[in-house]
């Protein structure tokens, strides 16, 4: 399976950077992760539940990481096993860039399963794995959003309508 995409995260790409090398933020953000330790230099360990399809399984695996470039670029690896349920491995590159909301993230993961997995079928794991993936960012949005960000953003918003509504009124709509 291959999956290329890219999200808009609301931090700095220091943040951003900062929290994908960050066990903690890790566990907070990887759904259904019980447990995530390690460090940078000698791999991360990870206990995570999912249900695919029918097939409940938690998988144990190790993720290390790879041709690092401070705040711009990381490549994951990895590997899982989930006893009967089978194996996922696979890695993905990600790249960081500035963008006037905070941080353009993209990503190419290319991964592969067995097992009981990968009799379900590539439509179902191909739609899990997205949808993995969207809730991994928008865990590490709400992670790294400012509390409040939201609902300034929506105040300015609506401040910024009442002063075009206010200009149209003195000139007549133009």
């Amino acid at each position: 399976m291959q999956m290329s995409d890219h999200k808009e995260i609301a931090a700095p790409p220091t943040e951003v950077y900062a929290a994908l090398l960050n066990p903690e933020v890790l566990k907070i953000c990887v759904p259904g992760a019980q447990e995530v330790s390690g460090s940078v230099d000698a791999g991360f360990e990870a206990k995570v539940t999912q249900k695919v399809g029918p097939v409940k399984a938690t998988f144990k695996g190790q993720v290390t990481l790879s041709d690092l470039i401070e705040n711009e670029k990381l490549t994951i690896s990895g590997e899982g096993k989930g006893g009967a349920a089978g194996f996922a491995k696979g890695g993905a590159v990600v790249t960081l860039a500035p963008s006037e909301t905070g941080t353009l993230l993209s990503y190419d993961v290319e991964a592969k399963v067995g097992g009981k997995l990968a009799q379900l079928g590539s439509r179902i794991i191909d739609g899990f794995a997205k949808k993995m993936a969207d809730q991994f960012f928008v865990n590490l949005q709400t992670h790294l959003a400012p509390e409040g960000a939201d609902d300034e953003a929506e105040e300015g918003v609506g401040e910024e309508e009442a002063k075009k509504g206010w200009f149209k009124k003195i000139t007549g709509g133009s």
